[in-house]
C-alpha cells in the first residue's frame, strides 16, 4: 500500500472502454466482476468509467501532484486489468528518473567504490 505521509496519491481512476470491440472484452468482464469490489475497497478513490467507441481500452490515473499515467489494457484478462488498476493505485505518480550511476550516496568515498574483485 503506497501512500505518502499517510495520504493516497491517486485521486481519480478513469476506465475507458469500447462496448463492442474485441480488445475491450477483458475490461468489460473486469467491470462486471471486479470493479465494484475495487471501488468498495478504495473509498478514497474516484472511479469513473467512460465509453470510447472504436478505441482500445485504457486505464488513466490522475494523481495529487497533477501527473497522469495511462496504461493500455488491450486484450488483457480481468485479473490482469485488476493488477494494472492496483499498480496505478499503489504508485506515487512521480516521473521515472534514470540514475546516472549505480552507486548513490550523499557522502562519496575518497577511496572509490567498494568491489569484491581483489587485484594484487
Amino acid at each position: 500500500m503506497m501512500s505518502q505521509r499517510g495520504v493516497w496519491q491517486l485521486r481519480k481512476l478513469t476506465v475507458s472502454y469500447c462496448n463492442w470491440g474485441g480488445s475491450s472484452r477483458g475490461i468489460r468482464a473486469f467491470m462486471e466482476s471486479h470493479l465494484q469490489t475495487f471501488k468498495e475497497s478504495n473509498p478514497q478513490l474516484e472511479v469513473v468509467t467512460e465509453l470510447n467507441r472504436g478505441q482500445h481500452p485504457f486505464l488513466k490515473g490522475s494523481y495529487k501532484n497533477k501527473n497522469e499515467r495511462v496504461v493500455s489494457v488491450m486484450n488483457m484478462t480481468p485479473e490482469d486489468v485488476l493488477d494494472c488498476a492496483t499498480r496505478l493505485r499503489n504508485s506515487l505518480g512521480r516521473k521515472v528518473v534514470k540514475l546516472k550511476t549505480r552507486h548513490v550516496t550523499k557522502h562519496p568515498s575518497v577511496q572509490g567504490t567498494w568491489t569484491t574483485d581483489l587485484q594484487i
